[in-house]
């Protein structure tokens, strides 16, 4: 939100008054208190006048610092708020600082506050930056942090627009708007930069940022209301600044092996029934392609009853039988869920009698016309509905259901009343945290943990703990699968883990050759599904090629996943994405800053995709000698590399220092990783000591001129070393020596 005219003036209607010097500094239960007057105090007459800012500073843990700025502290305090993780940090306080870690806050006299670490200023506010803002009876709370010369900002959320998001204006308010626009399903109030530290802005409705945009030497975030909190987290790696963020905010799940292979969808607005998904199932069987997960889309429901979560009697005349029947073929199945209940369904009235759906002021519930008839909406806040709507997805898992596909949850009204008072701004974002929560807790307590995963839209801070998340609706274009990419990447800047998108689009049906270019994409990404809107996606409908392409890069992720399985462990463990941008992967590398058409995957894959016919790719390779994965050429590093690919091809380059761990099995994602591992080493350098971890087994590989030793504890039955272009040799035991190696 702008409130200034340039860089003179307010706009008409602002008034602003902003922190101008120091009055006192105190110290009270670890923190630090300083009273700002917004006028110079030149004698007791200017002591009757006010705002006095009340600008707190604390940590709640290591090298984190809060500010909470305030006007009125009298504002009652409002829920939700997002649950945070702290710890007792080792906090130094001085007349003037407190120091958290590395990190220490100053304020000077004549107000300026710094953000410090060894002597180097991270970031500040100066004057003018803190401030109080009203326009139209609405009183904002707002700060801007100065951004150096190069400094980039990363973040706050999956956006679509260009993945630096310098220059841009960002509402932190979801929306469901598709992959086209500013808006966002998942709405994230953190930014990332490359200058060694991060912010979280600890508010979960609505919070604007300009982005090097009204000011462009700052980055300006603002809320409603009398007081704003925000936390300054110091890296200073990208890396560490993420571990950092989701300490406190909440870790990624680790999900099930088997939701990383292949989900194929009904499609949405598509007519099937048992006969339609046994035909598809079989095709991809016969076709030898590998399928982990078969989704059912929303008409697996009645038309007009979403959601009632009972199977269409007329389409599912026998749905514990079906399911069993799938099911018997190794399958999981996923349906289609949203926290909305149509007029027409029988849950309507069970949610009006129990008081488990949002209402309006005056008591009616609320209701709607868009998207179901007369539909309503539950209410999370209330404990009992909670519970309602989990028996009603205990129902399904007691016949087979195996996941939820948990769409929607951005359209949320602020024209209500929650059931346990919380503000209605407050609550619009937050409404998927506890949508995707109570679906996610099931399945937990249902199936234990590490076998609960959802398929979600909607998101917000600490959604992250509940993967996993797809990008939305999107066009079958090259543009829409641009588009999709850089919102993937920025969610993953943004403390989220694991990330899918629909392969060859949802809105449309792509034409063959973006299909074959999207499913390259699609299976080298965390998670891959097949979905559309008014078409199939089952690959023999586009050509016999899509056939191939497809069983290719699902055998070809089968076989990664011993990496793969490592990656998601990281992410899990250290808040680490899968899908990394390059400038998370190599922060030093300037020309990494805003690439937004390739990224790695886990720390040694780089992939580009292919956003053509032709297939002509042009990508940065950082230094270093690299080799393509495919062919085992060396691709030199710190230039731009053109390749032209065939459709059963990609740019998939492997780091140098590398020990590639590839399983033995390519039909399906969970399995033993290490039995009959392959070490595929690459371009190891003289005394490079690597270590890989594969389901137990412990492989320390090392380099010393022309000897590559491997020693293994805990080894698999089978395990073997690999060069590129070379026949596998085969370990034995616990120790393998080669020599001779160039």
């Amino acid at each position: 939100m702008k409130f200034s005219n340039g860089y003179w003036l307010l706009r008409e209607g602002v008034q602003a008054a902003h922190p101008v010097e120091v009055y006192d500094i105190t110290q009270a239960a670890g923190e630090l208190v300083v009273h700002a007057p917004t006028r110079p105090i030149r004698h007791r007459g200017d002591l009757l006048q006010g705002p006095v800012a009340t600008v707190r500073f604390s940590s709640p843990m290591a090298d984190v610092i809060g500010v909470k700025l305030t006007h009125f502290e009298g504002e009652l305090r409002r829920q939700p708020e997002f649950p945070l993780t702290t710890s007792e940090p080792y906090v130094r306080l001085t007349d003037d600082s407190l120091t958290s870690g590395d990190l220490q806050v100053k304020v000077s006299r004549d107000w300026q506050v710094e953000f410090v670490v060894d002597g180097k200023v991270l970031t500040s506010s100066s004057a003018k930056g803190m401030g109080f803002m009203t326009l139209d009876g609405k009183h904002y709370v707002r700060d801007q942090l100065a951004l150096g010369v190069g400094d980039v900002v990363y973040g706050l959320g999956e956006r679509f627009g260009p993945l630096v998001r310098n220059g841009q204006v960002v509402d932190i308010w979801n929306a469901d708007g598709g992959t086209s626009s500013e808006q966002a399903y998942k709405n994230v109030p953190f930014y990332l930069t490359n200058s060694g530290y991060g912010v979280f802005v600890n508010h979960p409705g609505h919070v604007s940022f300009e982005v090097a945009s009204e000011k462009v030497s700052c980055v300006q975030f603002s809320v409603e209301g009398q007081s704003l909190e925000y936390f300054v987290i110091h890296g200073p790696s990208p890396k560490e600044i993420l571990r950092k963020y989701t300490l406190l905010t909440g870790r990624p799940t680790m999900p099930p092996a088997w939701s990383f292979g292949l989900w194929l969808s009904t499609s949405f607005t598509t007519s099937y029934d048992e006969q339609t998904v046994s035909g598809f199932i079989d095709g991809m069987i016969d076709r030898d392609l590998p399928l982990s997960v078969f989704h059912f889309d929303c008409f697996w429901m009645r038309e007009y009853n979403w959601c009632d979560f009972e199977w269409d009697p007329r389409t599912f005349p026998d749905p514990v039988g079906m399911l069993e029947r799938l099911k018997s073929r190794d399958l999981r199945i996923s349906v289609w869920i949203n926290p909305y209940v149509g007029q027409r369904s029988p849950l309507f009235v069970e949610g009006v009698e129990g008081g488990y759906l949002l209402k309006r002021p005056n008591g009616d519930v609320w209701q709607w016309d868009l998207w179901q008839p007369g539909m309503a909406l539950v209410d999370f806040s209330n404990p009992a509905a909670r519970e309602w709507y989990a028996s009603k997805l205990d129902a399904l898992l007691d016949q087979g259901v195996d996941c939820f596909k948990t769409d929607f949850g951005e359209r949320i009204p602020t024209d209500v009343v929650y059931f346990d008072g919380s503000d209605p701004e407050r609550m619009h974002n937050y409404y998927a945290y506890l949508y995707n929560k109570t679906v996610f807790d099931v399945l937990r307590k249902r199936r234990g943990d590490g076998e609960a995963v959802v398929f979600a839209r909607a998101a917000t801070v600490g959604s992250q703990q509940f993967p996993v998340h797809w990008g939305g609706d999107c066009e079958s274009t090259y543009e829409a699968m641009a588009e999709s990419l850089r919102g993937g990447l920025s969610l993953g800047l943004s403390g989220f883990g694991y990330w899918s998108h629909d392969i060859g689009g949802f809105e449309g049906t792509p034409d063959p050759a973006l299909f074959k270019r999207w499913i390259a994409f699609g299976l080298l990404s965390s998670h891959s599904r097949l979905h559309g809107s008014r078409s199939y996606r089952v690959p023999w409908l586009f050509d016999e090629e899509a056939v191939d392409v497809l069983r290719v890069f699902a055998k070809l992720k089968a076989r990664l996943m011993p990496y793969l399985h490592h990656a998601a462990l990281q992410a899990a463990t250290e808040g680490t994405p899968m899908m990394r941008a390059m400038a998370l992967e190599f922060p030093d590398d300037p020309a990494c800053t805003h690439l937004e058409r390739q990224y790695m995957l886990g720390d040694s894959l780089l992939v580009a995709p292919v956003f053509s016919d032709g297939g002509e790719v042009s990508f940065y390779v950082p230094e270093g000698t690299w080799t393509d994965f495919f062919t085992g050429a060396e691709v030199p590093g710190g230039r731009w590399t053109t390749m032209t690919c065939d459709f059963l091809t990609v740019p998939l380059l492997v780091r140098p220092n590398t020990v590639l761990p590839l399983g033995v099995v390519d039909d399906r994602p969970d399995y033993d990783y290490a039995d009959g591992v392959t070490l595929r080493i690459h371009q190891l350098d003289d005394g490079a000591s690597i270590t890989t971890e594969v389901a137990g087994s412990t492989f320390h590989t090392r380099r010393r001129g022309d000897r590559i030793e491997v020693e293994v504890e805990s080894p698999p039955p089978a395990w073997q070393v690999q060069f590129p272009g070379a026949d596998p040799i085969a370990g034995s035991g616990n120790a393998l020596t080669v020599e001779g190696v160039r």
